[in-house]
């Protein structure tokens, strides 16, 4: 039971961006990167910078057309839609960004804590973008944060689309970690930094071919998990550890929803997507399964989900809701 709790832990802390742990010096501070260092190498022509409740929102807007918001689950970045993306901007405008403090945003302030909860900052940022409605597609902890963003803004949520994203407070107890991630965890829980090799063993466990992940990839997640600690590194990210707040959104969501689950996710396993279907009440709910993929669909077969969701989109959703 206690190893089973002190994995439970360690894996809510891998599942968002990286927590500093109470009383840890952080002896690898000379190998993480600044926000101005990955700016630097990670920023281009196509980002831009908003600043929505005293925090910097670095985020892409392309493509003219009905609006689709995507947003990646913790511990990623904008570039999660890298491959999706383009798939789409022929006919759609694809509005993305990175949750601070991830990626190519800013930290976020106690101040903007105070002042704003995750679906708050996504509908700022629509504000800034001049968009008023938006089919919503998150990955991870990013489909909650749009379950959110159409429970609290219903007139702005046409669609919520939700992948491998979590509806009860998360647990280990089913999940079977191989000797050497296991061996990973506990050093990421002794010294608190994520070493290259940790995160290829992260990537590896939570996809249903690691082949399909590329090295490109894999030093980005590297890079953005190496940045210097921040403050409330989760407060902007969607979560639902307060069970009763979580539930009663979900049951306030109106929007038709359509799941797409990886069915190789070790962590939310198939049974899981018919609990979020069954919390989402109130609205009609379509479940695709994707069989041999892991956690994260539109990081491992980008080009699949795009045509599920392309298929709802265009297909399965009347002309006036688009």
């Amino acid at each position: 039971m206690k190893r089973n709790l002190l994995l439970a832990v360690v894996l809510f802390v891998l599942l968002v961006p990286s927590v500093p742990i109470p009383g840890l010096a952080d002896e690898f501070a000379d190998q993480r990167l600044t926000l101005d260092e990955l700016r630097q190498k990670y920023g281009d022509s196509d980002g831009r910078i908003a600043e929505i409740g005293g925090v910097e929102i670095y985020y892409k807007d392309q493509g003219v057309g009905p609006a689709i918001l995507m947003i990646h689950g913790s511990r990623s970045s904008l570039r999660t839609w890298d491959r999706v993306a383009p798939e789409f901007l022929d006919r759609y405008r694809v509005i993305r960004y990175d949750l601070p403090p991830n990626g190519l945003s800013g930290p976020v302030s106690d101040e903007a804590v105070a002042r704003m909860e995750p679906a708050d900052l996504a509908a700022g940022l629509l504000d800034h973008v001049g968009v008023d409605q938006v089919t919503c597609v998150g990955v991870s902890s990013g489909g909650t944060t749009c379950m959110y963003l159409a429970a609290t803004y219903p007139d702005r949520v046409n669609r919520l689309i939700m992948s491998n994203s979590p509806s009860d407070p998360v647990t280990t107890d089913h999940v079977n970690h191989p000797p050497a991630f296991k061996a990973a965890l506990e050093e990421f829980e002794e010294t608190g930094f994520e070493s290259e090799n940790f995160i290829n063993l992260f990537l590896d466990f939570y996809t249903g071919d690691p082949r399909r992940i590329s090295e490109q990839t894999r030093r980005e997640y590297y890079d953005f998990n190496r940045r210097v600690k921040e403050p409330n590194p989760i407060a902007m990210i969607g979560l639902v550890a307060d069970h009763e707040k979580a539930r009663k959104a979900m049951a306030g969501v109106r929007a038709p929803a359509l799941l797409i689950w990886g069915g190789r996710d070790a962590l939310l396993i198939p049974a899981s997507a018919g609990t979020l279907a069954g919390y989402l009440e109130n609205t009609q709910v379509s479940t695709v399964f994707m069989p041999d993929v892991g956690h994260y669909p539109p990081l491992e077969s980008p080009v699949r989900f795009a045509k599920i969701v392309a298929a709802y989109l265009e297909a399965a959703t009347p002309d006036d809701a688009l």
